[in-house]
């Protein structure tokens, strides 16, 4: 059994707490490595070594800066395949949708490899008679990531890419449940040419998350989590000076008109409901079908739900794979459990799911995929975030009924209507309340330049994740008023300018 360690100052760094936690290979429920949880000291060691490179790096040339991250770029892209497997065999999820993780985790370092061009400020000349004002955008020092399991590539990259690029340094603190990812980055990260110090890793729990929440010298920390989590994760920060983006959970509803292409609708449902198994923030976990549509989606989606393959990650005939501990699996079920007695009619039960049930004769936490019709608000396999393979269906009568049961979720992640309708689709994006908006397109995950955030209980903070929204939250402006009443010295100097 591997015994992680720590990346710190750009090498590993055993644990000394004493305390640690089992990370699991979810399809065969053994215990594969021990991960060290860290104290609030050596959260402490890594955030001074942290401020130490900050101000190397920060100060650096961006050429320089971008040079490394197109270096970092070429490495990810060289070890996706490594990487994939990494998320596989910690997290549970198939290799495709592992190696889809890295792909997107990659726009993250191309959007940031324009760092450059990223961090132009603003100009004015002759405010006042001689006198010019000018912007520049100055990293932070040392910033913070606390990520989550279901993405343990894509959302480090997320964070790292762009605080790395504005010249801070980076404390990550990854989920303790499927480290290997992060630490697999970090060494990618160091080959690359990011100096000793400017990425770090800390393993850990809580005790490690709420050390980076009241260290002074963090100067913004980011989140992605469940809500109860992020809020505190905000409330903490703020409350000791830090800016903070936190990203809560997630209740995602899809739309789905009479006009609708059914089968087009029944295919996004299954993928988009259990993908991952449902550990996506982004998974829909609500159809909703409007009128006569109900029947003939509800039919469509049960026909195809025996179709889906279920087995350990790493066979590539699978499609789904287990949840990541067994522990959730068992949260996850008890949803299901008590579906029913609150009113919902149970489709198609993952319970009971053969395929499901072969997989885990190996002790893997494994869950067929669910389907429970006439799902409303009050119950609570309506009102939480599963964050597994249970899709519910909620019937309304009309177009103005859907955006009102969407638009009183507490959560504002993401949404999609599937609809044949210009206008209708027109109208949604503007009248519905959420941060990410699908039209016939069930996961409206932003690419890499533009950025990703929602709305309500599902952020925390005034700003979103990557993207623009990155490069503004790990810089802060700085203006500049000048005035030159004489004119300065100079040389003359025949060699090529040089930028790095």
């Amino acid at each position: 059994m591997q015994e992680l360690q720590h990346f710190i100052g750009g090498k590993s760094v055993a644990g000394t707490s004493g305390r640690e936690g089992p990370v699991f290979d979810p399809a065969r429920g053994v215990q594969t490595a021990s991960v060290p949880l860290a104290t609030t000291a050596e959260v402490g060691t890594a955030v001074e070594v942290a401020k130490e490179a900050a101000a190397e790096w920060g100060a650096g040339s961006l050429s320089a800066r971008a040079a490394v991250l197109f270096r970092l770029r070429d490495l990810v892209s060289r070890a996706s395949a490594d990487l994939a497997r990494a998320v596989t065999a910690e997290h549970g999820k198939v290799l495709s949708d592992a190696a889809g993780e890295v792909a997107r985790g990659l726009e993250n370092i191309e959007f940031a490899c324009g760092i450059p061009h990223l961090l132009k400020g603003a100009h004015s000349t002759e405010v006042s008679t001689g006198v010019d004002v000018h912007t520049v955008l100055e990293p932070l020092g040392v910033v913070a990531g606390v990520t989550p399991f279901n993405f343990p590539v894509m959302v480090p990259l997320w964070m790292m890419a762009n605080a790395i690029a504005c010249g801070n340094a980076f404390v990550l603190k990854p989920s303790e449940r499927d480290p290997s990812p992060s630490l697999l980055l970090a060494e990618l990260a160091k080959e690359a040419g990011v100096p000793d110090g400017v990425l770090n890793v800390v393993l850990g729990d809580a005790e490690a998350v709420d050390a980076l929440l009241a260290h002074p010298d963090v100067a913004a920390v980011s989140f992605v989590g469940s809500t109860p989590i992020a809020q505190h994760v905000y409330e903490e920060g703020a409350r000791n000076g830090k800016r903070v983006q936190a990203l809560g959970g997630a209740k995602n509803h899809m739309i789905v008109l009479p006009d609708a292409d059914v089968d087009a609708a029944a295919d996004a449902a299954i993928s988009a409901g259990y993908g991952s198994a449902g550990e996506r923030c982004m998974a829909i976990s609500v159809v909703v079908a409007v009128g006569s549509v109900a029947d003939p989606l509800v039919e469509a989606i049960e026909k195809r739900i025996p179709s889906v393959v279920i087995g350990p990650g790493d066979d590539p005939e699978s499609q789904m794979g287990p949840l990541v501990t067994a522990q959730h699996r068992d949260r996850v079920r008890a949803y299901i459990d008590g579906a029913e007695a609150e009113g919902a009619r149970l489709v198609v039960d993952g319970r009971t799911d053969q395929q499901a049930a072969d997989a885990a004769h190996a002790d893997g936490f494994f869950l067929g995929c669910t389907l429970l019709d006439e799902v409303r608000p009050g119950m609570r396999a309506y009102d939480d975030e599963i964050f597994g393979p249970v899709l519910g269906v909620a019937r309304v009568p009309t177009y103005e009924a859907a955006v009102e049961l969407v638009n009183a979720s507490p959560y504002g992640n993401g949404t999609a209507i599937f609809t044949r309708d210009g206008g209708a689709a027109r109208r949604f994006q503007r009248e519905v309340t959420a941060g990410m908006v699908g039209v016939n397109v069930a996961i409206p995950v932003p690419v890499g330049f533009h950025s990703f955030g929602g709305w309500k209980s599902s952020l925390f903070g005034d700003s979103a994740m990557y993207g623009p929204e990155g490069i503004r939250f790990y810089t802060r402006p700085k203006v500049v008023t000048t005035r030159w009443p004489d004119p300065s010295t100079s040389e003359i100097d025949l060699g090529f300018p040089r930028t790095r």
